[in-house]
């Protein structure tokens, strides 16, 4: 199983980024996905949810209405676009696949994570 982020960077309060996961070594279409985040010195949080044909999600508090998340199942990548960033939403961004069955194991699979810095 491997979960590779993109598209991360440095944008300016306002501005806009789109984050990509492209899955492999399972069924993506089978499970939900999700984005989590941690900032320097904080806990990692819980930024959004998709389930896995991608008609639910959930958004936390601090992002709802400025975050989407989607995905395209035929294409194994899971999408987080970003827009009106804040300064506060700078924070290496994961995504993560949830109680994956891969052979007798189940378990959650974590990507690298990818940098966004929002500064001016």
């Amino acid at each position: 199983v491997q979960l590779v982020e993109s598209g991360g960077g440095l944008v300016q309060p306002g501005g806009s980024l789109r984050l990509s996961c492209a899955a492999s070594g399972f069924t993506f279409s089978s499970y939900a996905m999700s984005w989590f985040r941690q900032a320097p010195g904080k806990e990692r949080g819980l930024v959004a949810t998709i389930s896995s044909a991608g008609g639910s999600t959930f958004y936390a508090d601090s992002v709802k209405g400025r975050f989407t998340i989607s995905r395209d199942n035929a294409k194994n990548t899971l999408y987080l676009q970003m827009n009106s960033l804040k300064p506060e939403d700078t924070a290496v961004y994961s995504c993560k696949a949830g109680g994956v069955r891969v052979g007798p194991l189940t378990r959650d699979y974590w990507g690298q994570g990818t940098q966004v810095t929002v500064s001016s």
